[in-house]
This record gives structure tokens, C-alpha cells and sequence, in this order.
């Protein structure tokens, strides 16, 4: 083994790797015995696919190569298609139109050619075939956030009519579900200024064989008091769905008209509703409930009896996800995609009367040894106000190399986004490109993440900025006072909300010697103005205070009106077509950065939104990245990294 400075050891985990050795898996459905899933390519500038397969056959595309399924709902997107008896129907990203893909024929539109502004998504074929419902999100009444409408709709499957309209007024709609019998619609709604894990209203309806509607009665939530997630019909007629109103997301049940609680625990099993389309849980023909939920930052895949509330686990060898909760269930075939610290996400084909397992895809095929591998520690840590905060630690992992005698490994701390989101122990090149090399990294669930409960999540109401600024700080010096880093060299990253902990970490404190900004946020006032898109526009009312009222306060939480503290060299990456968070944002940290010397670079990438998607653009970013710590830190990276240019070093 080799004596190297942390930071330069020999990598066999390249920036290219991270761009190319795979694919986003994920929405998986399940159709006559055949699976269906949509893949997100980078090397095919982030394209999105639904693809179809089984244990006895390859997978295939289904969509083809100039179409890209996805859509622009929320922004954000997801549930971007459906299937029924092997004909899928899919929201084209390109002209935001409703595609029909026969089984083995072409996509036709069924929707008009709006100029891409109307956009659809989460959508559910009636049993009998002839109607899709689902969510319309229209851009086509203004130019301001606020004309932004999204209603529930329905459209018939041959495109022989127009959409029309079945519930209208209120300002978010999501999840329609069909009863297996196809007379009763669920759905869930929510208003400004909420989030929908703040509080949504699951409604129910008649739904007749033209799809009109009868009149909604409310079933269950409540606006700032009650989060509803995923509501699904069990075989029988049961309407089940996750209630947080225990303080945890616990699966409940509505029979004949009576609310019952299923399983009472202390563990998840809803998560935030940021895209369409994602699933927890499915039913066997036996009406037993297949869920993914959460519990001390392990994800399990369970099978839950809802007449005895007996919760059985299936240990397997997932206990993590990549993005949010995918599964499906039909008879006695179960069908999600999960991973582990060591294993890439896998679509996973359970068997569960054979209780045999196949993979029918992996979302990367990884030659690395496993060995190069750095396996995550959960830790709890002390942090104000004599709470605890939650963390996974990855430290330096390397067969070939060792660091100096007496030396202590620099620190990455990891931001996630939303904030209302959480970080995974999901296996991710990404973290394991920095822990080949010699830095160890910490992944912080700062209070307002998912995965702990309600009060945890509301840590952050009317304290972003601070709550989740001082746990990524508490992270870094619990790590540092336990001897696993060195405490001078503690370095900041993290993309959107978590590119905003990196300003406020780089001007509000003294801690790290550097950061990297992805698509982060310098100024909170232009948000609460309404310079963001529909779906967060008021997102910042919980987050920190009602605008105009909380102006003071939004001020003092931006980072660019305290610039004078401002002195730690910062690396600021955007997206030139961002709309959740504009380039004018990074553009105002990059003016200070240059007025005031300090060193620093910006990479703005055409083309890109929030969330770089294109291979050439991952590549490039995170080879920018290690080439900036290594010249603010004083390493040389191995391998062939190009040397980033850093203005006034």
C-alpha cells in the first residue's frame, strides 16, 4: 500500500464513469405479466425512456429514440406514463403533448399541439381502457407564476376529444387512482402556500363510464396539519393510503366509511410528494400490502397484513433508494427498484410465492472492485438546542494507497436539496469518486429531512438557514472532535437548497476552507417576489416566514447582503435554462466573489436546467470540482484532470 497525500490517491472511479456506467431506473409498473420501467440517460443528454422487460426476456425500449418521456409538471416532473394491456401512453418532453404507443406499433398524439404549454403527467387508465386521467399543468393564460393552472382532467385514450376539465380551483392535483371496479376516483389536492407534505386533501368520487364525476367528499388531511401520500385500491375495494397525522407517514385504511389505522410505528412509509407518479406500496392477490418504508436511515421492503397489522420484512440485500419509492405489485409478482452501499440500483423481479428473486436491470454495471468501496456509518450527533441531527459518514476507502502518519483526511460536506428531501445510504459513484481519492465525506439529513417523522421535518419551519446550516457544521466538528478528519481542511457542497447552506456556510461561519455551489441560492427575496416556478413559489412561507411580513428576515437569511463577511474561495456551477433557480442567482455571488478577489470560477452550461443531465456536462463539473479543492487544499489529483482555472489565485 502507498503513502499519498489525502486527495491525490489513484482512482480507478473517473468523472467519465459517473456520466456513463449508468442510467436513472425508476416509475416501475407492472402490465400482463410484463414490467415496465423509464430510464434517464446521460449519454443521451438525459433522455428519458420507458423500457419493458421479464426474467425470461431482454430489456427493451419501448419508446422510440426521438421521443423523450418525460414531463415538466412541477418542474420537477415524474410520472410521465402509464400502461394498460401492453399500450403505453407517455408525455413527450420536446412538445409537452400526450402520446398513444400501441404494443409494438408508434406514438400518436392524443393531446393537441399546444406549443409545449400544456403539459401533462400522472396519469391512470380506467379499467376499461377508454379514458387516461390525470394532471394538466397550463402555461397558456399570462406570463406570471401566477397564471400558471393545474387541474385533473381526463382524455379519452384514441385522442377523439378534446381534454376536459373534472376538478378545477385549487392550486396543485396529484395521485388520481381508479378503483379496480372503475367506479370511484381518489385523488389528493393541496394550496398554496403548502407543500404537500406540510398538508393535502385526499377526495373521493363516483366516476361513471364516461368519466364524469360525482360529487367529492373528503376522506382524509388537512391543510398544514396532515400530509396524505399515495392513496391505492386494495383488490377488495379498500382505500389505503400513508397519513402523517401520528407524526409519522403509517399506512391507514378506509373500509365502508371507517379510518383505521393499519400499523402504528415509528418509521416512514410516505415520503415527499417533489415528483408525480412515485409508489410505496402495492397489494397481492390476498390483499396483503407490499411496502418500502424508512426507519433510522434504512429503507426495508416489507409485507404488511391490514386485518392483524403483523409487518413482516422480507430481508433482502436493498435497504436504500436512489430517488424516491418505486414498486408494483400484481398477483404474487413484486416488482421495485432499490439498492445498497455496495450494489447499484437493481429493478428487481420478487417472486413471492417462489421466493425467488431476478434482476431484470442493474443501474450500472460497475467494474470496480468492491474494494474501493467506502460503506457508510449512520451517525447521530449532538447539535442546538440539545437535539440530535442525523448524518451518513463515508470515510477514505482505498486498497492501493494510505494517507501520512499523523494525518487526519480532509472533509466533504454534503448539502442535499429541497431541503425538504433526504440523502440515502443508496450506492452512488458519485460519493465513492471523492472516498477512492482520499477524502472522507458526510452526508448530512440536517433537521427538515424526511425519514424521521414529521416533528423532525418542521425543524426547519421558519428556520432555513440556520437550522440546517448549524447541523452541517455540527457534522463537521462531531467527525473532526472524533479524530476521523482534519478540522482545517472542511470543505462545502451541495446543489439548489443545499447550494444555499453552501453561501450561507462560506459567508455566516468561519468553518470550511471551501465550497462548491451547484445551482444555489444567494438572494431569498427575489423567490418570495415570485422569481421561481409555480410549485415552490410560496415555498418559502413555511421555510421562513408569509412575504411581505418576514421581509427583514428573508433579508437577513440571504447571504448576498452580508458579503462583507464573505472570504472562503467558492466554486459556482449553474444551469444557463435553470427555471427553479435562475442564473441570476449564481451571477450575484460571482459579482462579490470578483469584487472582492477572492478566489473563485464559474461554469455556467447551456442547455442544462437544475440538475445537470448531459454526460459532458457531469464530466466536466465534477473534474472542475476536484481540480478547485485540490488547488485551494494543496493536493494534485491523480489521473488526468484537467487543471480548473481559478480567478484571482
Amino acid at each position: 500500500m502507498t503513502v499519498l497525500p489525502y486527495g491525490a490517491w489513484p482512482s480507478p472511479i473517473t468523472a467519465e464513469m459517473l456520466a456513463t456506467a449508468g442510467v436513472g431506473l425508476g416509475e416501475v409498473l407492472l402490465d400482463d405479466g410484463i414490467v415496465y420501467w423509464t430510464e434517464s440517460r446521460p449519454t443521451e443528454g438525459g433522455r428519458g425512456v420507458v423500457c419493458k422487460g421479464d426474467p425470461h426476456t431482454a430489456p427493451v425500449d419501448v419508446t422510440p429514440a426521438e421521443f423523450d418521456a418525460r414531463t415538466r409538471v412541477h418542474e420537477y416532473g415524474g410520472g410521465p406514463y402509464t400502461v394498460h394491456h401492453g399500450t403505453v401512453y407517455f408525455s413527450n418532453r420536446p412538445d409537452a403533448r400526450l402520446y398513444r404507443q400501441p404494443d409494438g406499433g408508434s406514438p400518436e398524439p392524443i393531446t393537441p399541439d399546444t406549443d409545449g404549454t400544456h403539459r401533462y403527467a400522472d396519469g391512470t387508465i380506467t379499467p376499461d381502457g377508454r379514458w387516461w386521467i390525470g394532471v394538466r399543468e397550463r402555461h397558456d393564460l399570462g406570463p406570471k407564476v401566477a397564471d400558471v393552472v393545474n387541474e385533473l382532467i381526463v382524455v379519452p385514450t384514441d385522442g377523439s376529444a378534446e381534454p376536459r376539465v373534472l376538478a378545477y380551483g385549487r392550486d396543485f392535483y396529484s395521485s388520481p387512482r381508479v378503483s379496480c371496479d372503475g367506479d370511484r376516483l381518489a385523488w389528493l389536492e393541496w394550496d398554496l402556500p403548502w407543500m404537500p407534505w406540510d398538508g393535502t386533501e385526499l377526495f373521493l368520487a363516483d366516476l361513471s363510464a364516461e368519466a364524469e364525476l360525482g360529487e367529492p367528499s373528503l376522506v382524509a388531511g388537512r391543510a398544514a396539519e396532515e400530509s396524505i401520500w399515495d392513496p391505492e385500491w386494495s383488490p377488495s375495494g379498500d382505500l389505503v393510503f400513508a397519513s402523517d397525522r401520528s407524526g409519522w407517514w403509517n399506512l391507514e385504511r378506509v373500509r365502508d366509511g371507517e379510518r383505521t389505522l393499519v400499523h402504528p410505528a415509528e418509521a416512514e412509509f410516505g415520503y415527499p410528494q417533489w415528483v408525480m407518479g412515485e409508489r410505496s406500496f402495492g397489494f397481492l392477490s390476498d390483499g396483503r400490502i407490499v411496502c418500502l418504508h424508512d426507519q433510522d436511515a434504512r429503507t426495508s421492503v416489507g409485507v404488511l397484513d391490514p386485518e392483524t397489522g403483523e409487518l413482516t420484512d422480507l430481508d433482502l440485500p436493498y435497504d436504500a433508494l436512489r430517488f424516491g419509492p418505486s414498486i408494483d405489485v400484481a398477483g404474487s409478482t413484486i416488482v421495485f427498484a432499490a439498492g445498497s452501499a455496495t450494489r447499484p440500483t437493481e429493478l428487481v423481479w420478487l417472486d413471492f410465492s417462489a421466493r425467488s428473486v431476478d434482476v431484470i436491470k442493474t443501474s450500472a454495471e460497475s467494474p470496480i472492485d468492491h474494494a474501493y468501496f467506502s460503506v457508510p456509518e449512520a451517525i447521530d450527533y449532538p447539535t442546538e438546542g440539545g437535539l440530535t441531527a442525523h448524518a451518513l459518514f463515508y470515510p477514505p476507502t482505498n486498497p492501493d494507497a494510505t494517507g501520512p502518519d499523523g494525518e487526519r483526511p480532509p472533509l466533504i460536506v454534503t448539502a442535499h436539496g429541497g431541503p425538504t428531501g433526504h440523502t440515502t445510504a443508496v450506492f452512488d459513484l458519485g460519493v465513492q469518486f471523492w472516498t477512492s481519492r482520499g477524502l472522507a465525506v458526510v452526508d448530512v439529513n440536517y433537521g427538515g429531512s424526511t425519514g424521521y417523522g414529521r416533528a423532525y421535518r418542521q425543524r426547519l419551519n421558519g428556520m432555513w438557514g440556520v437550522v440546517d446550516l448549524q447541523d452541517c457544521v455540527n457534522a463537521a466538528r462531531f467527525l473532526v472532535d472524533r479524530g476521523d478528519v482534519d478540522g482545517d481542511r472542511l470543505l462545502v457542497r451541495g446543489g439548489s437548497a443545499g447550494g444555499y447552506v453552501v453561501m450561507c456556510a462560506l459567508t455566516f461561519t468561519d468553518v470550511f476552507a471551501a465550497g462548491a455551489s451547484y445551482f444555489g441560492i444567494a438572494d431569498l427575496v427575489p423567490f418570495a417576489q415570485g422569481d421561481t416556478h409555480k410549485f415552490e413559489s410560496h415555498y418559502e412561507h413555511t421555510m421562513i416566514g408569509p412575504w411581505p411580513e418576514a421581509e427583514d428576515t428573508y433579508r437577513a437569511r440571504s447571504p448576498i447582503n452580508f458579503t462583507d463577511l464573505l472570504s472562503a474561495p467558492m466554486l459556482v456551477l449553474q444551469g444557463a435554462d435553470d427555471e427553479v433557480v435562475p442564473p441570476a442567482q449564481a451571477e450575484l455571488i460571482v459579482g462579490v466573489l470578483e469584487a472582492k478577489h477572492i478566489p473563485h470560477a464559474y461554469l455556467l452550461y447551456e442547455g442544462e436546467g437544475h440538475g445537470f443531465r448531459k454526460a459532458e456536462t457531469i464530466v466536466d463539473a465534477r473534474n472542475a470540482e476536484l481540480s478547485f479543492y485540490g488547488q485551494i487544499l494543496g493536493f494534485e489529483p491523480a489521473g488526468d484532470v484537467p487543471t480548473l482555472a481559478i480567478a484571482d489565485r
